[in-house]
């Protein structure tokens, strides 16, 4: 975790929050007073955490946390009294957001960080596989687009299409992905 946003209308919690983080590691913290001060700031800055000290000056804090989850890769801790913790716990569990009750525990700060970390390291993984994944479709996609094309310019048969970008593929050294873009090229335009 690299850098936080902490949105407090409390600035004795914010600064009691700053030493807790500075124990978790270099981290690059920012502070912002309200929600729409906090959605200004995400717009410009990308964080790996958002903190939210409940209640804010204009809002509770759901909102910005439901954006923050919904339209961000940030992971959201939310922070609230003791007697609100089981329904704010109840709201965000469903965005997959974190809760904790106020007082701060030193200890149950520390573990949260862990696992917020530890859930953000694991999303990364699953985001950098999605685009892997992605990419892998378009390629299928643009071979297929190349097999049409061989059917429809040369009459060549699937099995025969699919054979020729293979060849050629092993043939010149490259992907089936380049010869196909090739054959697209060559016969589309």
């Amino acid at each position: 975790m690299e850098s936080v946003l902490i949105v407090s209308g409390n600035e004795k919690a914010t600064n009691a929050l700053v030493p807790m983080l500075r124990e978790f590691g270099h981290i690059s913290i920012s502070s912002a007073k309200s929600a729409s001060e906090a959605k200004r700031a995400i717009l410009s800055n990308d964080y790996d955490l958002v903190m939210i000290n409940a209640p804010l000056s204009d809002e509770y804090g759901f909102e910005l946390a439901g954006q923050v989850l919904s339209n961000s890769l940030s992971s959201c801790l939310f922070i609230v009294k003791a007697e609100h913790f089981e329904s704010a716990s109840a709201k965000l569990e469903g965005l997959g957001g974190l809760c904790i009750s106020k007082p701060v525990n030193r200890l149950m700060f520390i573990q949260a960080l862990r696992w917020i970390s530890a859930t953000r390291n694991r999303l990364l993984g699953l985001k950098q596989e999605n685009i892997k994944l992605q990419n892998k479709i378009e390629e299928m996609r643009i071979v297929n687009r190349a097999k049409f094309a061989l059917m429809q310019y040369l009459g060549f048969d699937e099995a025969q299409a699919h054979r020729y970008i293979e060849k050629q593929a092993m043939d010149k050294r490259v992907t089936k992905y380049q010869i196909a873009t090739q054959i697209i090229k060559t016969y589309e335009n």
